[in-house]
């Protein structure tokens, strides 16, 4: 095997893609300040008492683990940064007020999400620590919203889910609350036989509520369709007007859908969650969504909402992006020269000087400027080039 091969799913960001990439972060990041998001920088490894607290058995499946030759204790890269961020906001800032932190980074995962995923997605996102009302909900998805509008794409599709549907029906049966893990399963699957035959012991109430939610999927008319076939439990209502809320405010700005039985993250999830989706990608291209409880393992419970991306998936599906415009000139260490290079560069100008011997034409930008003197010998100005 040529010693150059990288490992499956593992890949060099090119040139072109690199910076869609780092223009993409620069605006998300510089918009997320507009809204009060402070930056945050985790490390990429950590105890994995510490990495995985909270997270639930999906991350943990996803991370890299390795022994630390100094303790010899387990380390592991994560594949996810919302828990770092949560372990900050709860154990170093320690804020009694509402705190909201945003964050971006490589994260590793031992298998790809998808058939054409990376293992090392480039994950930025923001959080909202602090406040357990829907306005902290609402304001999270907006930001997803306008991050995909800032990227460039105008058709988007959001869908709505909350956990606590599922976990007011089964509050009601402690027998169905045993089975909550094979119960989540099924309904990710929407294995509607095996639902049926796992529920078949339950309390008739709990059995049709059960059954009822694999097909309570489609626009925000489910929500009416939910109310006459879930039980009427407080629990269920408020979860129902929580969606009701969160998919009025994204009317007009994206296609909305509810599936009742979408219970990815139902372990590390508290309340309402979403996925954000767009042309060209089988995949939800974001998702986000409530987890007030992880700040538990640190010691100090937060409520917590907030959303991530992966920055890498987003830029492939934007178009190649143009040359950028650049200035040629000569290699050499005159003084004059070299501040007249200067004074271009800082005012933003792209200067390339040519090598010796080589051509300083690259893919990414196109000379269109050289930087000559003028016909007296004693002054550089730029000419156009035909």
């Amino acid at each position: 095997m040529p010693n150059w091969l990288l490992p499956e799913h593992i890949a060099d960001v090119l040139p072109s893609e690199a910076r869609k990439i780092e223009e993409l972060r620069r605006l998300m990041l510089d918009n997320f300040r507009r809204y009060g998001y402070e930056l945050v920088m985790p490390p990429l490894l950590e105890y994995v008492e510490s990495l995985l607290a909270g997270a639930g058995q999906d991350t943990d499946l996803r991370t890299f683990k390795l022994v630390d030759q100094i303790s010899g204790r387990m380390l592991g890269l994560r594949a996810d940064m919302t828990t770092q961020v949560a372990r900050i906001d709860a154990h170093l800032l320690n804020r009694a007020t509402v705190t909201r932190l945003c964050y971006a980074g490589p994260v590793l995962h031992t298998r790809p999400s998808g058939l054409h995923a990376t293992r090392e997605p480039l994950q930025i996102g923001a959080e909202i620590y602090g406040h357990a009302g829907l306005e902290a909900d609402a304001e999270i998805q907006e930001l997803a919203l306008a991050s995909l509008e800032m990227a460039g794409f105008s058709e988007v599709r959001l869908d709505l889910a909350h956990v606590g549907v599922l976990r007011a029906i089964l509050d009601l049966d402690p027998a169905a609350g045993k089975q909550h893990f094979a119960i989540v399963q099924l309904l990710r699957a929407k294995d509607v036989p095996g639902l049926r035959e796992l529920a078949a012991g339950f309390a008739p109430a709990t059995r049709d509520a059960l059954l009822a939610l694999p097909n309570l999927y489609g626009d925000v008319d489910v929500l009416k369709a939910a109310r006459t076939a879930l039980p009427d439990v407080p629990g269920i209502a408020k979860a129902l007007a929580e969606l009701a809320a969160l998919a009025a405010s994204a009317i007009g700005r994206a296609d909305v859908a509810i599936d009742l039985a979408d219970l990815r993250g139902y372990q590390y999830e508290s309340g309402a969650t979403f996925a954000l989706y767009v042309p060209g990608l089988p995949n939800a291209v974001a998702r986000g969504g409530r987890y007030d409880h992880v700040g538990e393992a640190f010691g100090r419970a937060r409520p917590a909402t907030g959303f991530s991306m992966d920055l890498r998936e987003l830029a492939r599906l934007l178009p190649t992006a143009d040359r950028k415009h650049a200035i040629r000139a000569p290699w050499g260490n005159a003084p004059e020269l070299k501040d007249k290079i200067a004074e271009l560069r800082k005012a933003g100008e792209v200067v390339i000087q040519s090598l010796p011997g080589h051509s300083n034409e690259q893919d990414e930008f196109e000379c269109d400027r050289a930087l000559v003197l003028d016909d007296s010998g004693s002054n550089w100005i730029l000419k156009n080039l035909g």
